[in-house]
């Protein structure tokens, strides 16, 4: 690792070094430029117009006043580009050495089909005629979003699906196989994949740039690796930040807002107050040095997890409740035991005989906690931002950047983890012109005083009684009350009723000076509990780093008769969880390195109406076979009509999780899919797949005995898994892209079929201590085998070092995997500044994925957006309702199983500008009718929120 890094910022400063010695030239010639911009029609000037040498670096900015001056080393004729949102862009040739009190206007303009995006094919071209689809937000989208921040604004663009594990953690992702923690969706920010090392995924805007620092947003649907490499899989997503060259000033804003308005039981009863508040600050120097710092912090009440589904329902059998419930946000029931096993209990025998026969084969889990008595609720974030940018020449600029995000939230994966305290730093060094770029950054994550929730309510159960005793008394207790108490004879089970009764009976024994919540006791166990590092508690020790060197070059000003460019990277993830993740305990150090390259060119025929590009890319990952990507399509342009048809690949590489996770997450024991973890737990010894075994379970709930032929007969063997590989998938896509009706309606729509091979998945397995032999009859040698070994399948065994269920990373090898789905999207620029638009989401999986693996296809089939506006209602007043409906579907997850109910929301704003103070006041609503909703089983219950914000900007026109 430290050769890793030693030799990226050698490289870096060698070509920083070479750049430099090349600026000591004395140039022959300057041209100096001076001058005023204006808005056409009212001649009134514009602050922040940014102008741009075309083909360098330089540029500068418009002052208060609206007056700029410029001075570049290089002789005239040279070409200077204005430009600002909103208005149109007008390129300015200059002949002379100096020029002063020039006087340049810009015309306001409809930014529909207008927008330039660089994320499609890496370079700048027409969102219009991207080869792919694409979708754009830009400053003014972003400060108008109705909903509370403009991150969850995302989730009103054509084909994103957004998940909320917390009320400042949203997952975004494209095209089906959704999750809490997407690992097959890339975010990067100013060109650093933000994904946290440990877990593979972005975290959402936990450490991003506030909305204040937000130049756009560009979003990719749709594999995207011969480009963008791993894990690019189903879509991309660029946040890019202001440069403090075109973004100068002083700008800041607050905002307060109230959540949990009536709240339901397990919520919070009152109305509770959010808090956001950020500040940026740029300058720049002679256009030759700038920096910016940003700082912003948002506290609130975390939205909470009140669900008491039992996932365990086929545990209930004949009773009018379910001894053995494990409820979505009870923590602690996930422990349970067949009680029927305990009739073999030598001190049971000795103090009941016969009548310890009466102990039934019926699943009982112990008493847990609800979420909110084991979570810290008070989320809250804070970032900072840095950046020093220095021109070394007119066409090389030289920055850092360092990205800082820290807080606490919530996080749905295998369990629902409290990430108390965490942190992530970022620090890049990037060295770019107009044709080229070189950056190594690193990511550092800090877990802080993060934990496991489960495992938190787990180990305060166990800390104040064992499990062997507390199953022991509500054993006992269970015989004491159904014989001596109900008259039940010794040796026989009682009806239902009698078996219910003496239930509740037990577990009030059982569960007698039991520590409760909001006790000191129970404060002091779950802070004891907190504060030791897993196995021992449920706190998390993790440092893990990521270091990437990449870069890229366009050959433009070398080729004119295509575009040409190529790019390379090689990544470093450096595992240090300190055996609470990862087996990675002293003297086990884990890395993993991959490497990759690409090339890619693109041509245009037909009198330019047509554009061809294709692109190619390897990649290597230490622990796999290398992976190529192609990619080709073609454009065909006739005036504003675009159509579009590509062939894209992507792949991605098993998760560091996927490769090398160790934990005990309570049910079972999560292993990498490497060869190592399977035959360092012989999983595949006396092994059943988890699906046989509930079904197993199932029967005996229903009043099977535990060796009837009937239920054994349900177990399925596993003596193998196929070996752990990456997952590839080929997309076809077509789409349509036009300005039509005076160029007043955007038609967007695209179709795509994927088609997945290797697919990854997880499963599950439960080994038995002995050989079982499925429908063997009772009064056989293998009955009486079955007899000790099958009912040890009903319950998984929990305590670390002794389980018995395994869940680990495998592909689907034997056959394919198929979805598609269609995207359309309008947008009408009506009279008087008003625009409606709206778009339609179809996505769904072909396939039928085995019961022996995770459905996690987790996308509803129907999803549409309807947004109203205007931005100019008046010269002050503007307004923003989007309307957001998708049908129910189902999820299916490694935390939960269960189905998500159909959303209706509506999000709306009201903003009203300050002219006078360069300030905005914005009134709004985020799910404005407070209709509770979740978007993915297992997480939490979402509701209204309302706030205020005034926004100042020194740049504001």
């Amino acid at each position: 690792m430290q050769k890793f890094t030693k030799s990226t910022w050698r490289t870096v400063l060698l070509l920083i070094a070479m750049v430099s010695l090349g600026a000591g030239q004395v140039f022959a010639q300057t041209t100096n430029i001076s001058g005023t911009v204006t808005e056409e029609g009212t001649n009134e000037t514009l602050i922040g117009v940014n102008i741009l040498v075309k083909g360098r670096v330089i540029g500068t900015v418009t002052d208060l006043r609206g007056n700029f001056s410029l001075r570049v080393n290089q002789a005239p004729p040279l070409t200077l580009v204005f430009s600002m949102i909103g208005f149109a862009s007008k390129e300015v040739e200059i002949t002379d050495a100096n020029v002063s009190n020039l006087r340049v206007s810009l015309a306001e303009q409809s930014m529909l089909g207008q927008e330039v995006v660089v994320s499609a094919s890496r370079v700048e071209e027409s969102i219009l005629q991207s080869p792919v689809s694409i979708e754009k937000m830009d400053i003014l989208a972003i400060r108008d979003t109705p909903a509370d921040n403009y991150y969850k604004g995302i989730a009103n663009l054509k084909g994103v699906d957004v998940t909320t594990s917390s009320i400042n953690f949203q997952i975004i992702n494209a095209r089906g196989f959704n999750s809490t923690g997407n690992t097959r969706f890339v975010q990067l920010t100013d060109g650093m994949d933000t994904q946290a090392p440990a877990l593979n995924f972005p975290i959402g805007n936990l450490n991003g740039p506030s909305e204040l620092d937000v130049e756009s947003v560009e979003f990719i649907p749709g594999a995207s690796s011969a480009l963008y490499g791993p894990n690019a899989f189903n879509g991309i997503l660029l946040v890019n930040s202001k440069s403090p060259f075109e973004y100068q000033g002083l700008s800041a804003f607050v905002k307060q807002g109230v959540n949990h308005i009536n709240g339901r039981p397990g919520e919070p009863q009152s109305a509770q107050p959010m808090y956001e508040g950020s500040i940026r600050y740029a300058k720049a120097f002679n256009n030759k040095f700038a920096f910016k710092l940003n700082a912003s912090y948002m506290q609130a009440t975390d939205w909470h997890g009140t669900d008491q589904t039992d996932l365990s329902r086929e545990n209930q059998g004949n009773l009018d409740f379910n001894p053995g419930a494990n409820r979505v946000h009870v923590f602690g029931d996930e422990v349970s035991n067949n009680i029927g096993l305990l009739r073999n209990v030598a001190g049971l025998q000795q103090a009941f005989g016969p009548a310890v026969n009466s102990l039934p084969d019926q699943i009982v889990s112990r008493t847990g906690y609800d979420e909110r008595e084991l979570v810290d609720y008070n989320a809250k974030n804070l970032k900072l931002n840095g950046a020093l940018h220095y021109r070394i020449t007119d066409k090389s600029e030289l920055s850092y950047t360092m990205n800082y995000g820290a807080g606490t939230s919530v996080y749905t994966g295998a369990q629902r983890y409290s990430l108390a305290n965490f942190s992530i730093i970022q620090h890049k060094l990037e060295l770019k012109g107009d044709n080229y770029f070189l950056r190594g950054y690193t990511t550092i994550e800090n877990s802080g005083d993060s934990f496991i929730a489960d495992l938190t309510g787990v180990a305060i159960n166990d800390r104040w009684k064992s499990n062997t005793d507390w199953f022991g008394q509500y054993a006992g207790a269970y015989l004491t009350n159904l014989i001596q108490g109900q008259g039940v004879a010794p040796g026989q089970m009682g009806s239902p009723e009698q078996q219910a009764a003496a239930h509740r009976f037990a577990r009030g024994v059982a569960d007698t000076g039991r520590i409760m919540p909001g006790t000191p006791e129970f404060d002091a166990a779950a802070s004891a509990v907190r504060s030791e590092v897993i196995p021992q508690g449920s706190l998390f020790d993790d440092r893990s780093r990521m270091n990437m060197l990449e870069g890229q070059y366009d050959f433009k000003n070398e080729i004119d008769f295509m575009d040409l460019q190529v790019g390379g990277s090689y990544r470093v993830y450096d595992l240090r969880s300190n055996g609470t993740i990862f087996a990675d305990t002293e003297g086990n150090d884990i890395t993993i390195q991959e490497i990759g390259g690409f090339a890619q060119g693109a041509k245009r025929f037909l009198d330019d109406k047509l554009k061809i590009t294709g692109s190619i890319r390897y990649d290597k990952n230490e622990n796999f076979k290398g992976q190529f990507n192609p990619r080709i399509s073609g454009v065909y342009t006739q005036g504003n009509n675009n159509i579009r048809l590509s062939y894209q690949t992507g792949f991605r590489n098993p998760t560091t999780q996927g490769q090398h996770i160790d934990l005990n997450v309570v049910s079972a024991r999560l292993i990498g899919g490497l060869p190592f973890y399977r035959d360092k737990y012989n999983i595949f010894d006396n092994a059943y797949s988890l699906a046989s075994v509930n079904n197993y379970v199932a029967a005996v709930g229903s009043g099977l005995s535990p060796v009837d032929p009937r239920a054994t007969s349900l177990l399925e063997r596993v003596e193998s898994l196929p070996e752990l590989r990456p997952e590839r998938v080929q997309s076809f896509e077509i789409g349509y892209k036009s300005l039509i009706a005076d160029n007043r309606l955007l038609i967007d729509a695209a179709y795509y079929y994927n088609i997945y091979n290797d697919f990854i998945t997880q499963t599950a397995v439960r080994k038995a201590p002995g050989p079982i032999f499925p429908g063997a009859m009772p009064n056989t040698d293998q009955g009486a085998l079955n007899a000790i070994n099958a009912p040890t399948l009903l319950t998984p065994i929990t305590t670390p070092g002794m389980e018995n269920t395994f869940q680990t990373y495998t592909n689907i090898v034997d056959e394919e995997v198929r979805a598609h789905g269609a995207a359309i999207g309008l947008t009408y620029s009506l009279p008087s500044n008003y625009t409606i638009g709206g778009n339609y989401n179809f996505n769904r999986l072909i396939s039928t994925i085995g019961d022996d693996f995770l459905n996690d296809f987790n996308t509803p089939e129907h999803k549409t957006n309807i947004t109203f506006a205007n931005r100019r209602l008046t010269d002050k007043l503007g307004f923003g309702i989007t309307y957001r409906y998708q049908t129910a579907f189902r999820w299916e997850s490694t935390f939960a199983q269960g189905d998500v109910p159909e959303i209706h929301n509506f999000d709306a704003q009201i903003s009203y500008r300050l002219k006078e103070l360069k300030s905005i006041v914005k009134l709004g609503g985020s799910n404005l009718f407070n209709q509770r909703y979740i978007q993915n089983f297992g997480g939490p219950t979402i509701g209204a929120i309302y706030y205020i914000s005034i926004t100042f900007d020194e740049l504001l026109n």
